[in-house]
């Protein structure tokens, strides 16, 4: 008996897994930073939260573009 994968379900998986780990890097991004005071006194959690999303759009648009 074959079994076909559920691609929907793997294709959650993957959203959630990146959702979740983008999370996980920003908090430790920001944590460290505010441990090593290299953050402006001005600056919560969202700005930090913006620039890894600069990050992660870059990542994106050079892999696009090397395809």
């Amino acid at each position: 008996m074959q079994f076909d994968q559920n691609k929907s379900i793997e294709q959650y998986g993957e959203k959630a897994g990146f959702i979740f780990s983008y999370f996980l890097f920003t908090t430790i991004l920001f944590i460290i930073f505010g441990f090593l005071d290299k953050l402006p006194d001005n600056w919560p959690y969202i700005h930090v939260t913006g620039v890894t999303f600069l990050i992660v759009i870059t990542g994106l648009l050079i892999k696009r573009l090397l395809q």
